[in-house]
Formats: structure tokens, C-alpha cells, sequence
């Protein structure tokens, strides 16, 4: 029977207590950890978010009712407990942050009664994930994803004081709003009232945001909810969490400026990491040669070589055709790594091909100076001694190639590098490697739509000096766009809007918007423009990947209360679900067999 906390009131979290407490009567609530009967005398943990008390119970201390009911109280019980703080009479537990004390408890009820949970309540779970996500309210009482919780909690809060701090105004925009090409796939919501019309859930507070700075409101802040309906993997939700921001009168110096400071002040109160300012730069091109990535990961070497020149004149037909066809020959220098076993060179061959490459050309430098390759029969001596002099190879190094157009070539190395410093646990979690990547290209080459689509968002500003380009070689545009990197996760980016109607006009034009197609997708937007619009600029944050990278996770699911799984679907929830036919009916709806029936 579930008894009443009447009259009771919790004094303390459990792990709020300490030796400083000794001598005093405390009142606790929460969950039973565990419990232990040793006859006469039933230890109990009891669990909050606070973390673990030890409570003992002796019926000369609570009496035989409250003694009765200890016997009685199993795993995920809800309790309450008075009783006196005490020095731990056994041996302190190190590992507890209350291990020096315990409660001698005076008297108990219990809350709440329990069923045997599916798995244990326990940090670092072993049980299946899809397991513990159907079961999420349970899984959320595991001690490491409270924290994480907890660590999210305090980055929303410190993010609202620095930035109010700034002079930004907190505005909060709506989530159904008008479909807009964004890059990825809209989440639609159709509307009773206007039948056969549908709204979209934002993907980003984007033109909205840009709205508020046409209105003067110079400083904009939201954490903001944002859906997109594409595949996901570790780092991606359909609905995630943004820290967005936007400024004005403002030039790319200032919003990195701001942002280096709310970092610096972030990662300091978190994980107690000094910051160093300014943050690093690299622009886009240096960070393509360098480590085939547009979000390198600084924690370790490995760079890419460009060896095109080195092996233009070599008979190695991978190599040549490579070259002939407008690509080139990369590789990276795996220190060490020579004696690796052919079978791993193999799996590292495979793992490459799923990046596109047709193959993965390698050559080993043995201790003894001399080569193995698997192309040393298409080269000769000094060709090769050329090649890996210009890899910086030495005794017991292991060189790896790829030969391809240059966006197969980068992918292929800029993961490959990932994949070997995972094998040589060569990425520590705690080692933040912050960069700043500038100077985006303005423009990409769609080869499914046959023209240039824009690389962010169509009000993207080229970079001055790059506009007489603009019609004559988009492809060589630059932007002024930026990213913040974090140890190879993009955690945020932006950029400098377009605030001059000529220039967004031409920018229409090369992305193959006519003006019709134009005012029909943005039409507000520009409207708005002709009112008097600042310069203006801003940035995004992802907040879900900003606390995996602090608190250590694998996947941003580790830091969102209820994630979805790899299908967009909740497992806990069950949804989506059908509905009833009277609700399809409302909204105009049909549903075909066909799509049931998937």
C-alpha cells in the first residue's frame, strides 16, 4: 500500500548531505538503489538525482512497523526517510560522494511500490539500447545520463545569462511555418482550416530570425526547436535543439568574437577547460588538403599529402588515370603502423571502398629501408624512394593512397585518417581541439539537378573581392561563412547575410530561381527587404552535439531525454502511429492500402 508524504517535508537531496550534517535530522525521498538484510539490521541505498545515500535500519532506532516495511522494500521502491546523520560506522566508501556518513533512519514510508524494472538502474548499461530507449523513463534514472541531463540543463542556462549579458534579446519564433527549400526534407503539418494546405515544422529559425533584424531588434537569441526529415546517424535527430543567434551591424570579426567568448565561458564552467582565445582558423581549402574534412579533427597528425607531382611521369595505371581524368593522388602516413597484418590492411581497403574508392594503394616501409607495396611492380626504385620521401616516410611507417576525382579522394583519406586514429586510440575525449573553418565555398555543383546549388542557405554573402565571379566561375565563389569545429564534430556554424537587393538578385540567378520562383519561395523575405534592412550576421550552435562533445558521448540520444531511433520512430511512445479515420477525414486526408501496408 502506497502511503501519503503528508505532513513530511524532504529536507535534503540525498547526496547533499555530508560530514558537515553529522548529528543532525535529515528527511530524504527517492528510489531504492538496493537493499540488503543482514538479520536485525537492512541497509538501504536510496537514489536521487543527486546521487546515493546509505540508510540503515535497526528497529530499535524506527521502531517495528518502519523495520516491517524495510523488509519489504525491493529495487525502484519510492521512499522517505527520517532519521540522524551519522559517521559511516564501516568503511568509507571512496567511490560515493555521501561514503564518509549514513542515516539511521527513525522512521519510514513507502511512496510507491515497484516492479521488477526490465534491467538494472545502473551507470554505463549494459542492456540493448532499443531496450532501455522502449523503457526511456527508466533508463533516464541511470546516475550518467541524469548528469548529462543535468550538464545540458546548466549549458541552456549559462548560454541565456551570457547572452542576455551581450545585449541579446531572447524572441521566440513559431513552428508552423511556410514549406521553403532548405536543403533537407520538410516536415509538414496539414491544416484543417485550409484544406489541402500545409504547414512545415522549421528546419531553422532561419528567414525568421533574418525578419527580426529587418524589424531592429539588433541582437537575437533562441534556443530554438528544429525538424528535419532526412536519415539519421550518431550525431542526427529529426528534431533537435539549436542555440541560435543572429546580429546586426555586425561584419564576420564580430559574431566570432562574441562566440569565442560564450565557448570560452562555457567549456570553463563545465568541464573546468581554460579555453584558449582567439580559437584557431583554417580556411576551407586548407582543411580539404590538409585532412580531406571541412570539420578536421586537430586531436592527432596523419595529414594529407598531395603527391600528383610526385608520381605524374609513373606507369602505375591507378595513378596515371587518376591524373588523365582531372584528379589526383593523395595519401596519409600511418607512423609505425609498417608491420600492420595484411589482414587489416585489407579491412582498411574495404572501409575505404565505402567512401568510394575503387581501390586503396599502400606501401610499407620495412625496418630494413626496403618497400612493400602493392604497386612496386608498376613503379621504379627511384620513383618509389621519390614517393616516400615526399610522405615523409621512414623505417616502419605505413603509407596509404587514394587515387580518384578529388571529392572521392578526400572522402576516402579524410575518413580513413578517423578510422586508423579510432584503431590507435589516438582521439581523447577530453582533449577539446577547437577550430574555426572560413571561407566556404559559396556554391556546389549538383550533378542530380545539373546546376549550382547553394552550399548553406541562398542569402549567404559571397566574399567581396569574389563577386565579378559570381556569374562568370561560381564554382571559385567564396563565402563569408564559417564553422566552430570541435574534435571533427561541427558544432555550429553561420555566416554574413546578403542585405543588398542587386546582390541577391544575381545570387537568385545562379542558383536558377527566377523572380517569380523567387518572391513565390521567399517572397516575404524580400518584401521585407525593401523596407531598410542592416547588415547583418549570425550563427547556430548545435545544442544536442555541444554536450556530447562535453560530457563525452557517443551519440547526441545520450544527451536528449526522449531521442528517437535510426527510423525517426519512438520506441517508448510508439509513434507515429496511424490515427482515426475522423481525423484523416478533417483534414482532407486518404491513406492508400499501399502506405498502410508498409
Amino acid at each position: 500500500m502506497a502511503e501519503s508524504m503528508a505532513g513530511l517535508k524532504r529536507s535534503h537531496r540525498c547526496a547533499e548531505l555530508s560530514a558537515a550534517n553529522i548529528g543532525e535530522t535529515a528527511a530524504v525521498m527517492g528510489w531504492v538503489q538496493k537493499s540488503r538484510n543482514k538479520g536485525g539490521i537492512i541497509f538501504v541505498d536510496v537514489r536521487d538525482r543527486s546521487g546515493i545515500l546509505q540508510v540503515i535500519f535497526e528497529e530499535a532506532d524506527c521502531g517495528a512497523e518502519s523495520f516491517k516495511k524495510a523488509e519489504r522494500l525491493r529495487s525502484e521502491f519510492v521512499v522517505a526517510v527520517t532519521g540522524r546523520v551519522e559517521a559511516r560506522s564501516g568503511a568509507v566508501n571512496e567511490n560515493l560522494k555521501t561514503g564518509a556518513i549514513e542515516v539511521r533512519a527513525a522512521s519510514l514510508r513507502i511512496l510507491s511500490e515497484s516492479e521488477t524494472p526490465p534491467f538494472p538502474i545502473e551507470e554505463n548499461s549494459k542492456t540493448k539500447e532499443e531496450l532501455r530507449l522502449k523503457y526511456r523513463y527508466l533508463d533516464l534514472r541511470r546516475p550518467d545520463l541524469q548528469r548529462n541531463l543535468m550538464t545540458r540543463s546548466r549549458v541552456a542556462i549559462l548560454t541565456r545569462a551570457f547572452l542576455a549579458d551581450e545585449g541579446f534579446l531572447e524572441i521566440e519564433t513559431p513552428t508552423l511555418i511556410k514549406s521553403t527549400p532548405e536543403g533537407a526534407r520538410d516536415y509538414l503539418v496539414p491544416s484543417r482550416v485550409h484544406p489541402g494546405s500545409f504547414y512545415a515544422l522549421p528546419q531553422s529559425p532561419q528567414l525568421l530570425k533574418q525578419l527580426l533584424m529587418c524589424s531592429g531588434y539588433d541582437r537575437y537569441f533562441q534556443i530554438a526547436r528544429c525538424y528535419r526529415d532526412e536519415d539519421l546517424r550518431a550525431d542526427r535527430q529529426p528534431e533537435f535543439t539549436q542555440i541560435d543567434m543572429e546580429l546586426s551591424f555586425v561584419d564576420v570579426e564580430d559574431v566570432l568574437d562574441v562566440n569565442e567568448r560564450l565557448l570560452k565561458k562555457l567549456f570553463q564552467e563545465i568541464c573546468g577547460y581554460d579555453l584558449k582565445l582567439p580559437i584557431p582558423r583554417m580556411t576551407w581549402r586548407e582543411a580539404m588538403d590538409r585532412f580531406g574534412s571541412d570539420k578536421p579533427d586537430l586531436r592527432f597528425g596523419m595529414e594529407l599529402h598531395n603527391v600528383s607531382d610526385t608520381v605524374k611521369g609513373c606507369q602505375f595505371a591507378v595513378f596515371k588515370g587518376a591524373l588523365e581524368s582531372g584528379g589526383s593522388v593523395r595519401g596519409i602516413n600511418a607512423k609505425g603502423q609498417g608491420g600492420m597484418p595484411r589482414k587489416k590492411i585489407d579491412a582498411l581497403v574495404e572501409y575505404a571502398k565505402g567512401f568510394g574508392a575503387k581501390g586503396l594503394a599502400y606501401l610499407c616501409v620495412q625496418e630494413d629501408g626496403s618497400y612493400k607495396s602493392s604497386f612496386a611492380k608498376f613503379m621504379t626504385e627511384d620513383e618509389l624512394s621519390a614517393l616516400v620521401s615526399a610522405m615523409d616516410g621512414q623505417a616502419g611507417d605505413l603509407l596509404l593512397f587514394a587515387a580518384d576525382r578529388d571529392k572521392v579522394v578526400f572522402d576516402v583519406l579524410g575518413n580513413l585518417r578517423l578510422e586508423l586514429a579510432r584503431q590507435l586510440g589516438l582521439l581523447k575525449k577530453d582533449d577539446y581541439r577547437f577550430l574555426w573553418v572560413t571561407e566556404f565555398p559559396l556554391l556546389e555543383y549538383s550533378e542530380e539537378d545539373s546546376r549550382y546549388v547553394a552550399m548553406h542557405h541562398p542569402f549567404t554573402m559571397p566574399m567581396e573581392e569574389d563577386l565579378p565571379l559570381l556569374e562568370s566561375d561560381p564554382g571559385a565563389v567564396r563565402a563569408k561563412a564559417y564553422d566552430i569545429v570541435l574534435n571533427g564534430t561541427e558544432m555550429g556554424g553561420g555566416s554574413v547575410r546578403i542585405h543588398q537587393a542587386d546582390i541577391q538578385s544575381r545570387m537568385f540567378e545562379v542558383l536558377g530561381f527566377t523572380k517569380e520562383a523567387a518572391m513565390e519561395q521567399f517572397g516575404f523575405l524580400l518584401e521585407a527587404f525593401k523596407y531598410g534592412v542592416p547588415p547583418h550576421a549570425g550563427l547556430a550552435y548545435g545544442l544536442d552535439r555541444m554536450v556530447m562533445l562535453m560530457v563525452g558521448a557517443d551519440s547526441i540520444r545520450d544527451v536528449i531525454a526522449f531521442p528517437k531511433v535510426k527510423d525517426a520512430s519512438c520506441l517508448m511512445m510508439e509513434a507515429p502511429a496511424p490515427v482515426e479515420e475522423k481525423q484523416l477525414a478533417e483534414l482532407g486526408i486518404e491513406v492508400s492500402e499501399e502506405e498502410e501496408g508498409k
